[in-house]
């Protein structure tokens, strides 16, 4: 379906990033996996079956800088000669209570989920515009819903969000489909990082804190990152090229409103 693409995917060296580059290898695509931990990044490499029919290549870079972000973009071009397909999948921002989390968490926050995502995204426009291409930014629920114990997060991913709908307007002019995602609750890095901060933060045990999570939100179960992977796999699809332009959630049910 996706023979003859490059995926480009930033974050992808672990968690919803690398599932999603190996939903989309399995679907054809070569894939280009950006991230900063080049040892990290080897071994996501390593993991994918040597008969897959897509190319993997790697790049470590600081995507939190203009620099990062255009060595990557340029040495994936350089490496397979086009970008069909942009997925900005990084970013772990970090939770903290208010006033007493440091500012500098709130700048490295934008740094690498947001203005990375706008760099790669600049970048990578020409190519993408030429492909008719497709970009999808994973974003995430705290952008609907704030949290006093999140605000990082929240605010990094309400920005992503609202540059997201923004880009899809361009895309309309230019024919590259745009479209963003809110995970919910998924099992990975960050999401123990959050448990283990709030466990903290309210005395309780890190279990506690996940079989709470569970709880408020009705859910049936977590999220694992192929969930994530399988939506992405089908909106990068011609089958869902009129969708355009969208937040979707896949948390499980876990966000009530309506909105």
């Amino acid at each position: 379906m996706l023979e003859g693409k490059l995926a480009f995917v930033s974050g992808g060296s672990r968690g919803i990033g690398l599932a999603i580059a190996r939903r989309l290898v399995d679907s054809g695509a070569n894939v280009y996996l950006a991230a900063s931990n080049a040892d990290r990044l080897a071994e996501a490499q390593a993991g994918f079956p040597s008969e897959a029919t897509g190319r993997v290549e790697v790049c470590a870079s600081d995507l939190r800088t203009v620099e990062g972000c255009n060595t990557a973009a340029q040495s994936a071009l350089a490496a397979f000669g086009r970008c069909d397909i942009l997925i900005n999948a990084a970013g772990a921002t970090k939770g903290g209570i208010f006033p007493d989390q440091p500012d500098a968490e709130m700048v490295d926050g934008f740094a690498l989920k947001f203005h990375g995502a706008v760099r790669l995204a600049r970048a990578l426009w020409p190519s993408l515009k030429e492909a008719r291409g497709t970009v999808i930014n994973i974003v995430g629920g705290f952008s609907r819903t704030p949290a006093a114990d999140f605000m990082v997060g929240g605010a990094v991913n309400a920005a992503l969000a609202n540059f997201s709908k923004a880009l899809a307007d361009k895309g309309l002019k230019d024919d590259v489909n745009v479209n963003w995602i809110h995970p919910g609750l998924t099992v990975t890095e960050r999401l123990e990082g959050i448990f283990i901060d709030r466990a903290a933060q309210q005395g309780k045990t890190r279990d506690e804190v996940e079989a709470e999570a569970i709880a408020a939100e009705g859910l049936r179960r977590l999220g694992q990152p192929e969930d994530v992977a399988a939506l992405v796999d089908f909106l990068c699809s011609p089958a869902a090229r009129h969708i355009h332009g969208t937040g979707i959630v896949c948390d499980g049910g876990g966000s009530k409103g309506y909105y």
